[in-house]
């Protein structure tokens, strides 16, 4: 690989790089915005690193955010309002696997020694163009490789974290995991179970999003073990149907591979509507109607609700009820009603019909949804009141 002379870096990266270094700070790009242009990915979003000290760092620019001050990152507001990370050189003191402590006033190798693989240690000068490499991440990435900075038991054992980080990257641009590396990830799995919720469901939602067939991360997740320890109800599920999906979505997929979505998700700590979305496509995703029967579709429609979309993602990949979408499409088209929300009448309907307040009318409501389910044309004002007496017997309905 030959190196470029200059990477596509924003101009809001140079001007902030400029005033570092006319402040008598080295500042360099690091990470994988030059990784990925290396690549010919697109990535336009640069970190620097610098010596400028974190206070300095907040004293020299008008807007800054203190997002992770303890380790040393400010992010600095440009003129649209975008934050670029700046985060000052620095080494690791103390970690537990989980946590660093960091110490600054390093130079940018020592910076570049903490990192996590090869190929994210290759830093560019914004302003004069130069290179360092110390690691030979050019060399790996020519190899297609992922391979850890120095001992790989010793990155693993700084944060766990780092192993499915591994396999992420790997999974992303198809590239081989160094033995020596895969050996350490292998025998540090174990430290995964250390690791909060939250990160591993932001790695896990990050490998989903990015690789080139979610089966070949789901199967490094598995032979590295992190499967067992985070997620053992994908371990029953799975195969190449995954990738077929065309969106990307993590909580969709997780939902798909996992043999109980519910309890992956609340496992890694999603929200509640991300936990309830899952819930719904494993209630409905083995109960598929039959396409040419636009009742039975639109039965199905009513009942799955929100996870329409979902659940019809879920068919294509199953190679299940071909022909669903279309009947959906057709069924949508036709403006028949499929919830309570799209009956010509309403409760105020109802209470001048006679009906009691309370849960009467909503049994009566969903009463004349199953109606118009049946008969479409009935969804007038007109035809619905007159079917409320057949739903109500003595003043309560049946």
């Amino acid at each position: 690989m030959t190196l470029p002379a200059r990477l596509p870096i924003p101009p809001a990266v140079t001007s902030i790089a400029q005033r570092l270094e006319a402040s008598g700070y080295e500042t360099w790009c690091v990470g994988g915005a030059v990784r990925d242009n290396l690549l010919g990915e697109p990535n336009h979003d640069f970190d620097l690193a610098t010596a400028a000290p974190p206070d300095v760092v907040r004293k020299l620019f008008r807007r800054t955010v203190p997002i992770g001050i303890e380790h040393g990152t400010v992010a600095v507001l440009d003129d649209e309002g975008t934050p670029h990370e700046v985060t000052t050189f620095r080494k690791d003191v103390r970690t537990d696997g989980r946590h660093a402590v960091v110490e600054f006033g390093v130079s940018l190798e020592e910076d570049l020694a903490r990192r996590d693989f090869t190929i994210n240690t290759i830093a560019h000068h914004p302003l004069r163009g130069d290179w360092r490499d110390p690691f030979d991440g050019r060399r790996d990435l020519d190899a297609k490789l992922v391979r850890a900075v120095g001992r790989p038991e010793e990155r693993f054992r700084e944060d766990y974290l780092r192993i499915v980080r591994a396999l992420r990257f790997a999974a992303r641009f198809g590239f081989t995991i160094d033995a020596a590396t895969w050996d350490a990830a292998v025998g540090a799995a174990d430290g995964l179970r250390h690791l909060s919720a939250e990160r591993v469901r932001d790695e896990w939602f990050k490998g989903l999003a990015s690789a080139r067939r979610v089966s070949e991360l789901v199967d490094l997740w598995r032979r590295v073990g992190a499967l067992a320890l985070w997620l053992p109800e994908i371990a029953v599920r799975g195969g190449e149907e995954v990738d077929r999906f065309e969106a990307r979505d993590p909580v969709l997929l997780t939902a798909y591979l996992s043999s109980d979505p519910r309890a992956t998700l609340a496992r890694l700590r999603c929200s509640n509507a991300e936990i309830d979305r899952g819930t719904r496509i494993a209630a409905h995703r083995n109960a598929w109607p039959d396409p040419k029967d636009e009742r039975a579709v639109r039965r199905w429609l009513a009942a799955v609700g929100p996870a329409a979309a979902d659940l019809l993602a879920v068919a294509v990949a199953d190679a299940a009820a071909a022909g669903l979408a279309d009947a959906v499409a057709r069924v949508r088209a036709s403006g028949a009603p499929l919830t309570i929300g799209d009956l010509a009448v309403n409760g105020a309907d109802l209470l001048a019909a006679g009906v009691p307040a309370g849960p009467a009318l909503g049994q009566v409501l969903r009463a004349l949804l199953e109606d118009v389910l049946d008969d479409p044309a009935a969804n007038t004002r007109a035809a619905l009141v007159s079917r409320i007496p057949r739903h109500v017997a003595g003043g309560t309905p049946r």
